[in-house]
């Protein structure tokens, strides 16, 4: 059974930075496509980014030059390094296959960008 597990969340003000993590195991993980997803309050799930197997990443518009998606294949780990943060990327951020999530949702982690 595939387990995501997403970590590095936290509380941010405007401008600053954080790195997520979402550790995956029971997969095939290097031959995956991989995405970050979001859900803030109200709103639906949406997807953030994607990475395909040889590291190239894809982004929503809003978050564009800001965001970096990364994959270390032999941690079978994603990464999402986001800087510049706004307020409006406050959300509970996932990962899961892209573009079509398969795996089963972990908890997410908590990301609130607030002075």
């Amino acid at each position: 059974q595939v387990q995501l597990v997403e970590s590095g969340g936290g509380l941010v003000q405007p401008g600053g930075s954080l790195r997520l993590s979402c550790a995956v195991s029971g997969s095939t993980f290097s031959s995956d496509i991989m995405g970050w997803y979001r859900q803030a309050p109200g709103n639906r799930r949406e997807w953030v980014a994607g990475i395909n197997r040889d590291g190239r990443g894809s982004y929503t518009h809003s978050v564009k030059g800001r965001f970096t998606i990364s994959r270390d294949n032999a941690k079978t780990t994603v990464y999402l390094q986001m800087d510049s943060l706004k307020t409006e990327d406050t959300a509970v951020y996932y990962c899961n296959t892209d573009p079509l999530p398969t795996y089963s949702w972990g908890q997410g982690t908590q990301v609130t960008v607030s002075s």
